[in-house]
């Protein structure tokens, strides 16, 4: 009996958290990124260096490492800091994927307007 309520809240928990948005910050760009030895990584096919203290979340928003992503080629979210270096990266789920458009450049992303709440853009 109990294993079967136990069975239940955990497929009950596992498709509540399948169902839930991230929240992307204004300042995030979408983009190809490319994986190399860390802290290499290769943006838009731009050479580029993950920042000391870059956070890389997968599809499930759990921390991934990116010695453990070397060679491997993702659309994601990223943003970049003061001195240009990837900052964060958020690996995309199909859902979000398909949220579109969202900017791939500095420029879309002053030019467009960004809704926080429904985590959309739309073009000005």
């Amino acid at each position: 009996m109990y294993r079967c309520l136990v069975l239940a809240f955990a497929l009950w928990a596992s498709a509540a958290a399948a169902q839930v948005q991230r929240a992307f910050p204004p300042d995030a760009l979408r983009g190809e990124i490319s994986f190399g030895m860390a802290p290499e990584v290769a943006v838009n096919g731009q050479r580029a260096m993950l920042a000391p203290g870059a956070r890389i979340r997968d599809k499930n928003n759990m921390l991934a490492m990116s010695a453990s992503l070397a060679g491997v080629r993702l659309t994601v979210h990223y943003t970049i800091d003061i001195n240009g270096q990837v900052k964060d990266v958020w690996i995309l789920r199909p859902d979000e994927l398909a949220n579109q458009p969202w900017p791939a450049n500095l420029k879309e992303s002053q030019t467009w307007a960004f809704d926080p709440i429904a985590q959309r853009w739309a073009k000005r």
